[in-house]
């Protein structure tokens, strides 16, 4: 299978100021390399031997998912799950429980079919303050942890983690922190985790550190951890904290250890599309642009990838020229124009069963228009398509994934809706 390679991005609470600049066309605009697909190879059934021969089994084929819809012919309506104060990301847990987080600073257990708002299973809102874009920002988990990325009470930025007790959940009281970040200033603090199923391993996005226009050159200073994507391997239990990934770009030196691609402004958020490893990147931008990036095959392609900032905003120029291996946006918007907005909200690409069209279309919607929008890279052609629903509660923030495969859209406000057929 031939793989793309392109780039685009968001961030939560942030925002901008209109631009006059023409924005892009709703049609494809974006020409990448064509996606072949093929059939896993056969293998023959064997025959038994016999005279006359009594059954011979049929040739047996794995015929694998499609790994794209028919975009065009989505139609979607929003189903209200639950109601939380300022829901902000959410996470499955290996024990098959859907945990979100509130900004405040609490993950809570949420049944998916009945909305049902079980117990909290941690609270850390007496080290964090949700104002402005700080708070729990953003949870991950996996069979051996949950992690947790929030500011506290001064600003600064913590990734901890806590490892699981027998049921799968975690324990309270073994609360153990991975990073701690210094914030020079209270916004662009990024907050997405993501463990990528390809590698196992946790990627952290992180502002550049804010004000506006990066001031300390965070982006493309390899050297300091702010405006970059890292890449850790936790390990709650070990006597280090966590270990850098052999194949980390700087992990024999030139940069910081846990650095994975840099050139970010405020990653808002990562996601993996499991079914390819492709990491999706929605950054928010300056004055202008709100742009998401692809990296195809992550993992294998995206290490030290540089997304631009501060020298590009998107695909134009901000503070220079184009730096060597610049990845551009897949696809950008402006501040003005159709569509536009003032700050992307990543989301995830479609992977479930309900809505068959949508496969492969990687969501996503804006803070200030609160609409659902979907892009699609079938057959290497970039598509835009507004998918005419607002998200119930506005203040859309992002999506996750549900138990049962499923997309909902986040409201900070508090609503979190399951997206299904309309």
């Amino acid at each position: 299978m031939n793989r793309l390679y392109a780039a685009l991005a968001l961030a939560v609470m942030v925002a901008g100021c209109a631009s006059d600049d023409p924005t892009p066309s709703t049609e494809a605009h974006t020409t990448v390399p064509s996606v072949t697909t093929t059939d896993a190879d056969v293998e023959p059934a064997s025959t038994v031997a016999a005279e006359p021969p009594e059954t011979t089994s049929a040739p047996s084929t794995t015929i694998a998912p499609p790994l794209f819809g028919d975009l065009d012919s989505v139609e979607i309506a929003a189903e209200e799950v639950a109601v939380l104060a300022e829901p902000i990301d959410a996470a499955v847990a290996a024990n098959g429980e859907w945990w979100i987080a509130q900004r405040g600073g609490q993950i809570l257990v949420v049944d998916p079919q009945s909305g049902e708002i079980g117990p909290t299973i941690i609270d850390i809102g007496d080290d964090t303050s949700a104002a402005g874009e700080r708070g729990l920002l953003g949870i991950a988990a996996d069979d051996t942890g949950l992690y947790v990325n929030y500011t506290d009470l001064a600003g600064t930025t913590h990734v901890d983690g806590w490892p699981l007790d027998e049921s799968g959940r975690p324990l309270p009281d073994q609360q153990r922190s991975l990073l701690v970040i210094e914030q020079p200033f209270s916004n662009h603090n990024g907050g997405g985790l993501e463990i990528s199923s390809a590698d196992g391993h946790l990627y952290i996005g992180v502002g550049d550190g804010g004000s506006g226009g990066d001031p300390l050159g965070s982006g493309q200073d390899t050297d300091t951890l702010l405006g970059a994507i890292l890449r850790i391997d936790p390990t709650l239990e070990a006597a280090d904290p966590y270990a850098i990934p052999d194949d980390n770009p700087f992990a024999g030196g030139g940069g910081a250890a846990e650095i994975f691609a840099f050139g970010v402004r405020n990653p808002w958020r990562i996601s993996f599309d499991h079914a390819t490893n492709d990491l999706w990147v929605a950054d928010v931008g300056q004055n202008e642009v709100e742009e998401i990036t692809l990296l195809l095959g992550a993992n294998e392609s995206g290490r030290g990838a540089n997304l631009g900032w501060n020298l590009r905003e998107g695909t134009q120029e901000y503070s220079g020229e184009r730096p060597a291996g610049n990845v551009e946006p897949v696809y950008e918007y402006r501040h003005s124009g159709t569509p536009s907005g003032c700050s992307i909200s990543g989301g995830h690409v479609y992977r479930g069963g309900a809505i068959p069209d949508l496969t492969g279309s990687f969501l996503f919607g804006d803070y200030c228009t609160s609409r659902i929008w979907a892009v699609s890279t079938a057959e290497g052609d970039v598509r835009f398509r507004d998918l005419d629903l607002p998200v119930p509660g506005l203040a859309l923030v992002g999506f996750a994934v549900d138990p049962g495969g499923e997309l909902v859209a986040i409201s900070l406000n508090g609503p979190i809706s399951r997206l299904v057929a309309g």
